[in-house]
Formats: structure tokens, sequence, C-alpha cells
């Protein structure tokens, strides 16, 4: 567009351009965008309350946040045990979007940061499908394979960097298969790798099928150059790696140092093997069941649709790929991830729409693709195939709408948010907390020193942090245990003995989802448990005196919960002041949230009117700060009394 000087006018020649692109791509977006609005609002449909969070979780969470609020790359010391791209791209995902500060718990703003990947990853998805000759229907249905499956659904939620890593191998693909521009396209492609390996080092693994893909498309005139300028390219971004590690002299290993062969080698050598999937022992086998838990029908179409594109010439790169991280996944001696299967979800999901579309075309007698078979019996196989995925569709569409069901309203979160809420309410800032990972950013902006709220796992792992626990597990005052914890702190002796040295004094949650919040008595459990014996039997005494008072107004049931020594000491103490000056009735005890089997430590007072209500309030008030009440709340004449947790081996005393 030109002026009447005949000048270009250049903001309506882009708004001209970005208008015609649109034009052109209208029908794609049709498509695309409404499977892409499902896609982002299943996933942040309840993506705090399903699934619990989890230690990984955790850690990437946290790594982000010390990214842009300790300006560290970790908030442990950083081993090398994943490249930290991942985790800054999260943290700049945060960091733009204000993501931390919008959330009450951390991890929810990691978890909005999995959305965007996601939703980049479906774009990616639909374009890759595109390219390798799909119809825009079939693309769609990728997309929402990808996104509404039970197994993506419940990773895709999930704060792992291989959902950081999947948009930039989606990229490497897309790029690679470029109809034009091929010596840039391949460029990309390996840039794009590069960064998804920095992100995900696992993703590596993909190297030689975009390789097959790229010397099959390359023109031969060129192909020597451009092949050699892609490596280049991938050459330099992973020796950006090597060269941060060499910069801060961690390269190799030395005297009280961590190093990137460490690293290296304990992913590639050292690191604890996770069995054989045919092992019901073994922890590749929980991960495999897991999987299978979550979605069968697509592991198995999935894995049928890999083989069958095997015969498929435009999608053969890709189905050998999704067969050889198949065939990984059962190699005996190896360490299988849990996270493992998102890098396969894409693919799996590329290729059962892109089989389907095949066999529909051949039974229609529309392909023209080239194929040695005769038409019949060309035909026979798509019709089988086509039968293979209609009945598998059948058979999906119940049990992923009872498993998104419970995705979109389960909250099996909450039990760890009541055990963060209860810890911030009622643990002393000055104490020292054994966590999981999961807590640790949510912990620290809530007051506790940072030095204080120490990983489990870092105990006896982190030298910095060995040093500031030279008694181990005894210079911690509270371990609050979740699964992650009673399972793999099992091989750390100090984490094992904290739990055994601890006593429960609040719980949140039943079977995999619970949380124990423990009183680690650094005197050992034998003791302890004399102590705790000891405190019990002096509550009873006293409890046993109290319910005898006349002045005492309560059923029977509350005067049982006194003699059974149920009853705070304290409140006990305070509750003999109040009855030696008036009379005073006294509810039924019930537990606080979380603190079903522990002392009692809420009483409910009713005085006779409000001047009787006012002594109450006057006396306790007056009491010394051993047996003051931490709360007092006055409606009209019923006063609520809560003191706050104390040791379980606290012996009461005379006011």
């Amino acid at each position: 567009m030109t002026n009447t000087t005949g000048i270009p006018i250049r903001g309506a020649v882009a708004r001209s351009g970005a208008a015609g692109w649109v034009r052109r791509h209208a029908v794609s977006l049709a498509w695309l965008l409404p499977v892409l609005a499902v896609a982002a609002a299943v996933q942040l449909w309840n993506m705090s309350g399903t699934p619990q969070r989890i230690d990984d979780e955790g850690t990437y969470t946290a790594q982000a946040w010390a990214i842009t609020n300790l300006g560290e790359l970790t908030h442990y010391t950083y081993w090398y045990d994943h490249p930290p791209l991942g985790w800054i791209q999260i943290a700049a995902y945060t960091s733009v979007t204000g993501a931390f500060a919008r959330y009450p718990f951390a991890v929810e703003a990691a978890r909005e940061s999995m959305v965007f990947f996601t939703a980049v990853s479906s774009v990616l998805l639909f374009v890759l499908a595109r390219r390798l000759g799909t119809a825009r229907p079939t693309a769609a249905i990728a997309v929402l394979v990808f996104a509404l499956s039970p197994l993506a659904l419940q990773y895709h939620r999930t704060v792992y960097i291989d959902n950081v890593a999947t948009p930039w191998l989606l990229a490497a693909f897309v790029l690679v298969l470029s109809r034009r521009q091929q010596l840039a396209g391949f460029a990309g492609a390996a840039a794009c790798l590069g960064i998804a390996v920095l992100s995900k080092e696992t993703y590596l693994l993909a190297l030689p099928f975009l390789i097959w893909i790229a010397v099959r498309r390359a023109d031969k005139s060129t192909r020597r150059y451009t092949l050699s300028v892609a490596g280049a390219v991938l050459t330099v971004i992973g020796g950006g790696y090597l060269l941060l590690a060499a910069v801060k002299g961690e390269l190799l290993p030395g005297a009280g140092r961590v190093s990137l062969f460490q690293g290296i080698t304990y992913q590639l050598g050292s690191r604890t093997a996770s069995g054989s999937v045919f092992d019901g022992g073994s922890l590749a086998h929980q991960a495999a069941a897991q999987w299978w838990a979550l979605d069968p029908v697509f592991i198995v179409l999935g894995s049928a649709a890999a083989l069958v594109g095997l015969f498929l010439r435009r999608v053969r790169p890709i189905a050998a790929m999704l067969v050889f991280l198949l065939v990984f996944m059962f190699r005996p001696n190896g360490y299988l991830p849990v996270p493992y299967v998102i890098m396969l979800v894409p693919f799996a999901a590329l290729l059962v729409a892109y089989t389907a579309e095949r066999a529909v075309l051949v039974i229609a007698g529309w392909s023209r693709s080239r194929s040695r078979l005769p038409g019949g019996v060309r035909r026979t196989f798509g019709i089988a195939w086509a039968a293979v995925t209609v009945v598998a569709l059948a058979v999906a569409a119940p049990l992923w709408a009872g498993q998104l069901r419970g995705f979109l309203s389960s909250d099996l979160d909450q039990p760890m948010q009541q055990a963060e809420r209860w810890v911030g309410d009622n643990v002393p800032k000055s104490s020292r907390l054994l966590v999981d990972d999961a807590m640790w950013v949510d912990l620290v902006k809530a007051g506790f020193a940072r030095d204080n709220v120490v990983w489990y796992y870092k105990l006896d792992t982190d030298a910095a942090v060995e040093r500031q626990s030279p008694n181990g597990w005894k210079d911690s005052d509270y371990v609050v245990t979740t699964d992650s914890m009673r399972t793999g702190g099992n091989s750390s002796t100090d984490v094992a003995e904290a739990i055994r040295n601890s006593t429960s004094v609040a719980v949140f949650g039943t079977g995999d989802q619970q949380v124990d919040v423990r009183r680690i008595h650094s005197e050992g459990e034998t003791a302890a448990e004399q102590a705790i014996t000891k405190a019990a039997d002096q509550r009873k005494a006293m409890g046993t005196e109290l319910a005898a008072n006349p002045a005492l107004e309560a059923d029977a049931g509350t005067r049982s919960q006194f003699r059974a020594g149920q009853v705070d000491s304290r409140a006990m103490i305070a509750l003999g002041q109040v009855l030696a000056d008036q009379r005073v009735a006294v509810d039924r005890f019930t537990p606080l949230t979380g603190e079903t089997g522990q002392v009692f430590r809420r009483v409910v007072l009713h005085a006779g009117n409000a001047a009787q209500a006012t002594r109450v309030e006057r006396i306790l008030d007056a009491m010394s700060d051993t047996y003051r009440p931490s709360t007092v709340e006055r409606h009209g004449t019923e006063l609520v009394v809560t003191y706050a947790p104390i040791d379980p081996t606290t012996a009461p005393t005379a006011a």
C-alpha cells in the first residue's frame, strides 16, 4: 500500500501481511483453535487439585523460583543431574506472567507454565501432522488424542522438564520437514533439538531419526553442506553446556566440588537401575503399571500404530523412533524415569490419527501412495486397521470419561495443602524441617529460614546441607512425610532414622495421598516413648481430678475424655484456675483438622452470663506464658480456647 507520494506505508503492509496470513490459513485455524481451546481448558480446570503434587514437581518449581527470586541456578548445589535449560524456561514463563505471585502454592504457578508448553506442543503437533500430508480433521484428532488421553493429561499437568522439551522436539521435526529454505530448516531443526536436549537429556534419543528424515529429504546437490551446518549448530549448542561447566571449574571431578563428568557418569552408569519391566517388584514395573492404569487403550493402540507406521513411507522414521523408544524401555539394567512416556505421547497420537486416515483412504479408494501390494490386499488391511481403531475408540470412550471426570473434580492435593497450612500456622518459624521438595518454596515464603527447610533428599547427599547438620537427622525438629518420602526416602539412613524416631502430630489424607507431620525426638525412639507414656499418665491423673470437680458442667463423654488423658495438660491447668473462680460448662472435645488421635488442644467453654465470660477471659489472659492460650475467640458467653501444639513428650507441671 502507498500514500499519494508513492512511498510504501510500512504499518499498512504489515497489517496486510498479517491479514493475508490469516486468510490463507483460515481453514486450518478453524480446525486448530477449537481443539486448542479444549486442550487448554481441560488442562487448566482443577489443575491444582489433581494429581497430587510430587517431589519432582517441587524440585523443578523450586529451581525455577531460585532463578527469579534468589538469583541462583538452583535452590541447592547444582550438581549437573540435568541440564538447566528446562527450569530456566519455567522461570522465564513465571517471571513474564507473574505466576508465582498469583497462586498460594508455588507448584500451581509452574503447572500453569505446563499448560503453556502443552498448548505450544499442540499447535506444533497439528503443523507436523499437516506436513506429513494429513487432512486438517486428522491433524485436529491427533491434537485431541494428545491432549485428552488420561495418560497424557496426568503428565502434561505435572511439572516435568520433559513437557518443556517436547515442543522443541516437535519443532525440530516440523522444521526438518520444511518445504522451502532447506538450509534454514535444517539449521533450525538442529537448534531446536539442541534446546530440547538441554531441557531434558533423554530427548537426544530422537537424533538418529531426525538425521534419517534430513538425509532422505535433503537436496543431493547441497546435502553435505546443509547437514554439516545443522551438525555444527547442534554441536555449538551442546558445547555451550560444556562451556558452562568449564567456566565454573566444574567440568572434571575434583576434591570438594561437583562436576559435569560426575553428573553424566551418574545418569549413564552409577544410577541405581529401575530393573525389568517384567519384574513385579521393580521401579520400572511400577512406572509402566502407572501408565497402564491411566490409559491401557491408548498404550496398545499407539504401539500398534507405530508398527503399522513402519510400512508407511512418509511416517516411517517417526514410527521407527516410537518403536525404538518402546523397545528401549525393556533394557534390563537401565533406569526408566516415570516421565519417560511424555516423549512418546505426541508421536503415538500422531500415528494413531495418521494410520486411521490412511486406512479410510485405502478403503475408499482415494489413496495415491505407492505400494507393491495389490489393491485388494491393501483394502483388506485398511478395513482391518480401521476396525481395530474403531473398537479401540469405543472401548476408550467410557474409560476416558471416567478418568477425565476424576481429573476435573477430584482434589487429591488437598492433604498437601492442609499440611502446609498446619505447619505454617502451628510450627515455630525457628524450627528445622525435613520436607518433600514440593513444599520447599511455600514454607520458605511462609517465613521459615531457607537453610531450615531441608529437602529430605539433600540431608546426606549435599555437602552444604551436611555441614549445617553435623548431627544428621537429630538437628531437625519436624519431618513432613509424603508418599515419595516414605518410599524414596528409604535409601537414606538419616531420613529413615528421622521418621523412625518421630511422633505423628497431624495427619492429612489417606493412602498414597497421606501427608504426616511428625515431631522428631533427638533423644531417640525409646526415650521418647517413655516420656510420652509418662506425660499421658500424668494427664490421666490430672483429668480424673478435674472430671470430679463439682464446678465443672460436662456430660459423661466429656468427663471420660478428661479421665482418659486426652486433653492438653495446659488446657486442664487453665480450666482448673477458671473452675476455682466460677462454674463453667465444657463441650464435648473434637479434634482439629488433621489431629484425630492427638491430644485435644481446643476447649469450648460456656459461662453463665457476659460478666462471667469476661472474668474467664481475664483469668486466661493472666496465665503465665506456658499456660496462656494462643487464641481465645468469644461469641457472647461462649469462648473457644485454643492452644498451640506441644511436644508430646512434654509432661504437665503445676501452674
